[in-house]
């Protein structure tokens, strides 16, 4: 089962939405460290966990493991992770983790024809950051009445084209205005609906919206955040006081529509 949407400019290309044969989820291919976002299949909802006390990213995937096992899912049904980091990367930095980190998720051979499918957010925060990248939280997918409607994750994304890691596409580079924040605060939004649309969702499916900065969000929510997202925004936002993983990012965002939410 796939389709394919056209993306907005911004976005540059377009996706097509994959199945996962053995995960319970289908997944817009994003590049090789995570997907775009993923969406469950009929007959299984996503659940969101939250850790209280983020664990080395290592480690955390042993807690992964056994909370699996817990819920009686294979390790095939992880779907999205969030991770913490001391401080932002450099583009060459950035890369580097990435290999190894996508080395645990092919060791668990969770990718689907070379492609990684499982979404991702890795945001460093400016207070009480961990001494090194930890796991922060993570989604799975589980069985549910064939009634309940689809759940999802966008995964998190900067001002940058989507399928680019390139310091000169970085939208509004070095502004950090309040001009140059709002081009880049739509930029994101824009390719935040894409992301969202390609997965067969809407702003009134959305659960949480999350965004990691260190700028202020007061001339953002009103007019370019809140009032685009229509009934999402009752939910209002969660302002995570974080720089995006790569310097020279000034403003990221994710979204999930989920109807399951653990702290472990």
């Amino acid at each position: 089962w796939a389709v394919f949407v056209s993306l907005t400019e911004a976005t540059g290309f377009e996706m097509p939405l994959r199945d996962h044969p053995t995960g319970n989820y289908r997944f817009l291919p994003g590049i090789a460290p995570y997907s775009c976002g993923v969406v469950s299949s009929p007959g299984f909802e996503i659940v969101h966990v939250t850790l209280q006390q983020p664990v080395p990213y290592q480690a955390g995937f042993d807690v992964i493991s056994k909370h699996l096992a817990s819920e009686r899912r294979p390790r095939a049904a992880l779907c999205a992770v969030e991770l913490r980091s001391p401080t932002p990367f450099t583009f060459a930095g950035f890369a580097e983790f990435n290999v190894k980190y996508a080395s645990i998720l092919q060791s668990w051979d969770l990718f689907v024809d070379g492609i990684n499918p499982v979404a991702r957010t890795n945001v460093a925060p400016i207070i009480g950051a961990p001494a090194e990248p930890s796991l922060y939280g993570f989604s799975f997918t589980r069985p549910c009445r064939s009634d309940v409607p689809a759940t999802f994750v966008v995964a998190g994304a900067g001002e940058l084209p989507e399928g680019v890691l390139s310091r000169s596409e970085i939208v509004s580079l070095g502004d950090t205005t309040a001009v140059g924040m709002t081009r880049k605060a739509t930029f994101v939004m824009d390719l935040m609906e894409a992301r969202l649309h390609g997965l067969g969702a809407d702003w009134a499916d959305v659960s949480m919206i999350e965004i990691y900065t260190a700028h202020s969000l007061t001339p953002l929510l009103p007019e370019i955040i809140l009032k685009r997202t229509g009934h999402a925004a009752i939910h209002g936002v969660k302002w995570h006081y974080s720089a995006p993983p790569i310097l020279e990012i000034e403003f990221e965002m994710d979204l999930r529509g989920v109807r399951s939410e653990t702290i472990v």
